[in-house]
């Protein structure tokens, strides 16, 4: 597969002049800075544990109308240099400029452009795209490009291994340079010998299941090392393997040690002191199945399981058997996801070199082993006009920059290993993508979930791949063909056949999507004919990636193909401090559906208050779809998201990552049609993830309802309350019917609860109520009694303060981390609840000889203590007894997930971001955080 020797003089031949460039973005003359307000801000990053600084630079250089998020995200992931040194890069345009530069400086070296006008135009017009959001490379690019760190730009692997000790330690050892680099691999370990195979020597194999041990904690380790983000890989197996029944038991069982070793009181919170005495937890697991398999399970046939030796039969199981132990472990613990091997093969461009075996971590880049893949993505927004136009001619014109520019990086860049440079170079995949689909559908006035937004999604990527193979054809004539087109120009235009085909098919709804589908067609149809004459540059050119960092780049309001994750987000204020707002694709919505401003404003602010559109004043109840999200009170069904997959899947040249979400209640029954679905819809890959399946996931509900020892704990406490009351006989003073109360939402480690505190009119705490756990559960009982002995014991007279001092610091689980920015670290729930209850009701002195104090108290004691001086605290707010309750500070949510959550009531399984703290949200198939930027693998 590397590249051959004439490919140098072939590229010489084929260089007819290099590419002419025209403006679109930009005007002749004048800069793209020069269009734009700059301004200076300052970006701040405090750390989660205590409030104290881990990131400051001050005056960094944006323009007005990006976002404070954007800016944190930009400053602290891409700036390079040291912080506080004159090398540390301070404005947007240093990073731009660092990138597109060396972009423009090897597309000269390397002959793509016939002068040095063009190559001008195309420092500009790329300059300006980027600065102006309309697309973004991957993170690596962004991390390394011009920089004297080695060129990588890809931020997707594959890697291969082969049934031999050697080859195994190479896999452990190129994975981990690739994690290193802050990128994601995966592999297929088909080729390994089964562990009911002989070795040479006589013995046993271990089977590939074995080695994943090795490799999986090797990736904790690289993980924990504090690379750029944690490790990302994909382990894959051929459901004819001998030992595909260890493969897919594999997490679950691990699932069933996480709960196990809980109960027992060991700390496996993701993070934990003990989690990584669980095995293969740092790995997303496909099974890979063949059409002939689920043909097998359609007809309740036999299906043999092949040695990797000689291919002989070494076991028969039942197809159907198999297939539904794949769905209960999906169910159970969202691992092992789907690959469909024969859909994959069959939309394989280079098959004449070899079958794609394996995926990166996220399951969108599919193609030849030891590759990888650099991508970039669109922000879909950008082209869609007030009018509800798409900017047709524009997005073409957008979509030619950035394969141009990707292609470019090939020929620059650098790779971890020999083999990946060679045939990276050889077939040059790229993964051109888009971002905020979900926000166009929306703004557009259609919902996610219905035929006409399928049909419009499915035309701009028909277009957006149609016009990406064109461009690789026009390279294909200045730059020569990828070296490897010769020998894959058969199934290489048959592909492209294949996609034109599906592009004819179209059946567009509306005059918009009409419009996309026709010019789709033309553009696959030029692009073929251009291609069958000089070949393609590019053997890939489309993947459907999760977009996390860089979608916070883009100020993107959805990721990837995603609809809105909710109807409310957080935003960051420019001098610090949050508020929570309506995603502006609502209002831009109900214009677009005919509403007036007053409609519109009325509907908007319902939102705000209740996250949702039902019953919203003057809202058309056949309208409610437009606004139904991927999360909240009409949550799209599972079956909405593959349907929009399978409408846009024929139209791009790698996959689509992307997790179907199901909820808690879904059977296995229910995962097993989903896989079938799959199957028939034509996906490549499927991957499930039903609601709180995940016990070593912080914060998910499941998880709320099985500790049976934090119950145990609490309730002898309470028996001696009781017993005091009884002996000293005190008279109990009751509160009035209506009483002053507040309600704080919390989470402590894994476990999330609310607490109402009711005092007297006279101020003075008499009533407390805990919810903790689902409603009939028997921790959520334990917790009823223990609010009721607290309250009565309250009522006849018991100190609040001796509470505090009773159950402070009370250890037991759940413990960890906390989302209140006053108490960051818990030891119990008992331990925070009475924490809270002295911060909000005891006053400063008492507090003071308990050592609880405020985040704003400890940060002033903290600089009086450097000053010198005496800390004098503020004097209390007098609290009338009608004020009403206290509303939870926005400080106190970090994300658009939490926001949700403060809504509805309901609560997320994404994890929190080990850098911050702060609650991530879906991005594909992995997680971002929306306080730094950090993802769980994903680019």
């Amino acid at each position: 597969m590397g590249e051959n020797a004439t490919a140098s003089a072939k590229r010489t031949r084929a260089n007819a002049g290099g590419l002419k460039i025209e403006r679109v973005w930009t005007k002749d003359g004048v800069h793209p800075y020069d269009e734009i307000t700059w301004e200076r801000r300052d970006v701040v990053m405090t750390n989660w544990r205590d409030g104290s600084i881990n990131f400051e630079q001050r005056g960094v250089e944006f323009p007005e109308f990006w976002s404070v998020n954007a800016t944190n995200i930009v400053t602290t992931k891409y700036f390079r240099g040291a912080v506080g040194t004159p090398e540390r890069e301070w404005s947007l345009k240093q990073l731009v400029d660092r990138v597109v530069k060396t972009y423009r400086a090897a597309g000269e070296k390397y002959g793509y452009f016939a002068t040095p006008a063009d190559a001008d135009v195309f420092e500009h017009e790329l300059t300006w795209m980027l600065v102006h959001q309309v697309f973004s490379f991957n993170s690596p690019v962004w991390f390394n490009v011009g920089t004297p760190s080695p060129q990588q730009v890809s931020a997707c692997f594959i890697l291969s291994v082969d049934d031999s000790v050697d080859s195994i330690m190479d896999w452990y050892k190129e994975e981990g340079l690739i994690f290193k680099g802050g990128s994601g691999s995966g592999v297929n370990l088909s080729r390994i010998r089964a562990s009911r195979e002989l070795l040479s020597s006589g013995g046993t194999a271990s089977g590939p299941v074995s080695f994943m041990r090795g490799a999986d904690a090797s990736a904790g380790t690289i993980k924990s090392g504090g690379a750029t983000r944690r490790a990302a890989k994909m382990v894959i197996l051929d459901v004819d393997h001998p030992d595909i029944e260890e493969f897919i038991a594999t997490k679950a069982r691990e699932e069933d040690k996480i709960r196990a070793l809980r109960d027992a009181g060991f700390d496996m919170d993701l993070g934990g002191r003990d989690i990584v005495s669980v095995q293969y937890q740092n790995a997303n697991n496909s099974v890979r199945v063949s059409d002939q398999f689920m043909d097998a399970v359609e007809n309740g046939k036999p299906f043999e399981l092949l040695g990797r030796l000689d291919g002989r039969v070494i076991d028969t199981v039942d197809a159907k058997d198999l297939f539904r132990k794949l769905a209960q472990a999906a169910w159970e613990c969202a691992d092992p996801g789907i690959q469909y091997d024969d859909t994959i093969n069959d939309w394989h461009t280079c098959s004449e070199t070899g079958r794609i075996t394996a995926s990166n971590p996220c399951s969108e880049y599919l193609h030849l082993d030891d590759t990888s893949c650099n991508l970039a993505s669109l922000n879909l927004m950008k082209f869609l006009g007030d009018d509800g136009s798409f900017d047709i001619a524009r997005f073409v014109k957008s979509v030619e920059f950035v394969i141009t520019a990707m292609d470019i990086s090939i020929s620059f860049a650098d790779f971890p290993t020999q083999k990946i440079t060679e045939n990276t170079r050889a077939y040059r995949q790229l993964g051109i993508g888009y971002a905020n689909l979900g926000a166009l559908l929306m703004a557009s006035g259609l919902p996610y979930d219905s035929e006409a937004g399928r049909q419009l999604s499915a035309a701009i990527t028909a277009l957006m791949t149609g016009a990406a193979y064109r461009r690789s054809a026009e390279l294909a004539g200045v730059v020569g063909a990828y070296d490897g087109y010769a020998r894959n120009a058969t199934p290489h235009q048959r592909v492209m056949r294949k996609h034109a085909e599906a592009a004819d098919a179209l059946k567009p709804q509306g005059p918009v999507a009409t419009l996309v589908a026709k010019e789709a067609q033309k553009q696959w149809k030029a692009g073929n004919a251009l291609g069958e004459k000089q070949g393609w540059r590019n053997s890939q050119a489309s993947v459907l990636a999760p977009t996390g960092t860089i979608g916070f780049m883009m100020d993107c309001d959805t990721t990837g193909v995603e609809p809105d994750l909710a109807l409310v987000k957080f935003k960051k204020l420019v001098g610090g401090g949050s508020m929570q707002i309506v995603n502006q694709t609502v209002p831009r919505a109900l214009r677009n559906l005919g509403y007036q401003e007053e409609q519109v404003e009325a509907i908007t602010e319902f939102i705000g208050e209740n996250g949702h559109v039902v019953d919203a004043p003057g809202l058309k109840p056949e309208h409610y779809a437009v606004f139904d999200c991927a999360m909240g009170e009409r949550a799209i069904a599972p079956m909405g998201h593959v349907l929009m997959m399978a409408a846009v899947q024929p139209f791009i040249s790698g996959a689509i990552s992307k997790t179907v979400n199901m909820p808690e209640t879904a059977t296995v029954e229910e995962v097993e049609q989903m896989y079938f679905d799959g199957w028939r819809l034509g996906l490549k890959a499927l991957a499930i993830y039903r609601d709180n399946c995940k016990v070593g996931q912080p914060l998910s509900v499941a998880k709320k309802e099985a500790p049976a020892a934090p119950a145990a704990a609490v309730a002898p406490v309470s028996a001696p309350v009781v017993e005091k009351v009884i002996e000293y006989r005190p008279v109990r003073k009751r509160l009035p019917k209506k009483r002053p109360s507040q309600t704080v939402s919390f989470t402590v480690g894994e476990a999330e609860g609310y607490l109402t505190a009711s005092s007297y009119p006279d101020d003075g705490l008499g009533e407390v109520f805990l919810k903790l756990g689902k409603q009939g559960s028997t921790l959520a009982g334990v917790m009823d009694a223990f609010s009721i002995a607290v309250s009565v014991a309250l009522q006849y007279g018991v100190p609040l303060q001796t509470y505090v001092e009773k159950f402070m610091n009370m250890k037991f689980e759940p413990a960890g981390m906390t989302d209140d920015p006053d108490i960051r670290l818990s030891n119990s729930v008992m331990d925070y609840i009475f924490r809270r209850l002295a911060l909000d009701f005891l006053p400063y002195e008492q507090r003071a000889e308990l050592g609880v104090f405020t985040a704003a108290e400890r940060a002033a004691r903290l600089r009086a203590e450097e000053e010198g001086v005496e800390y004098i605290p503020p004097a209390p707010a007098p609290v009338s007894a009608d004020a009403p309750a206290a509303p939870v500070p926005a400080a106190r949510i970090g994300s658009s997930t939490e926001v949700l959550e403060s809504i509805t009531g309901r609560v997320s399984d994404a994890p929190l971001c080990y850098t911050c703290g702060t609650k991530m949200r879906p991005a594909g198939s992995c997680y971002v955080c929306e306080g730094c930027g950090s993802t769980s693998g994903c680019s």
